[in-house]
C-alpha cells in the first residue's frame, strides 16, 4: 500500500445481503497494534486497469468465496485518513450493493498476506444485530446506513461520506 496521504488509493467494497437482509462484514485487526480492531465491508483496492466493478467482486470473491456476476447501484463513496500498519493512507472507496441466495463460499477464498495477517473473522449481521454493536465500524454510520436502505429510505444517488 502507498504511504503518501496525498494520493488516495481507490478501492471498490460490496454491502452484501443475504435472503434474510444480513449483511456480512470482516472483522479485521492492525498486525502492527492488535487492540486496534474494527469491522468493515468487504473489498479493496483496483488492480491496474481495472473497473470498479470488477474490482469490487473480484476482492469479495477472495476475501469471502462468495462470487456475483453482477453487483447492484453504487450506494456511497467514502473518503478516508488513516494510521495502518504505521504509515499514513489515504483512500477513496466505492462502496455497492450486493444480494447473495447463499451465505456459503462458492470459490476458494484467496487472502493476501496483508488479510490473512489482519483477519479476525467473518460475519453476517441483522440490522437490530448491527446497533447493539460496541466495536469500531466503517463507515460509524453503518448501522443507520443499512436501516435506511432496508427501508427504502436510501438516497437514490451515492452518497459522499469523509471521516
Amino acid at each position: 500500500m502507498p504511504a503518501s496521504t496525498s494520493t488516495p488509493r481507490i478501492g471498490a467494497r460490496v454491502l452484501l445481503l443475504d435472503p434474510d437482509d444480513r449483511m456480512l462484514l470482516i472483522h479485521a485487526l492492525d498486525p502492527t497494534d492488535p487492540a486496534h480492531h474494527w469491522w468493515e465491508l468487504p473489498g479493496g483496492g483496483l488492480d491496474e486497469g481495472e473497473d470498479l466493478d470488477a474490482a469490487a467482486r473480484r476482492e469479495l470473491a477472495e476475501e469471502t468465496g462468495i462470487t456475483l456476476t453482477t453487483l447492484g447501484r453504487k450506494l456511497w463513496v467514502r473518503e478516508s485518513r488513516f494510521r495502518y500498519k504505521d504509515r499514513d493512507h489515504h483512500r477513496i472507496e466505492h462502496v455497492f450493493l450486493g444480494h447473495t441466495p447463499t451465505t456459503a463460499p462458492q470459490v476458494a477464498l484467496k487472502p493476501t498476506e496483508n488479510e490473512k495477517a489482519g483477519l479476525i473473522e467473518r460475519r453476517w449481521w441483522a440490522a437490530d444485530e448491527l446497533r447493539q454493536c460496541r466495536d469500531k465500524l466503517l463507515p460509524a454510520t453503518l448501522p443507520s446506513l443499512l436501516d435506511d436502505l432496508l427501508a427504502d429510505r436510501f438516497s437514490p444517488e451515492p452518497l459522499t461520506l469523509i471521516d
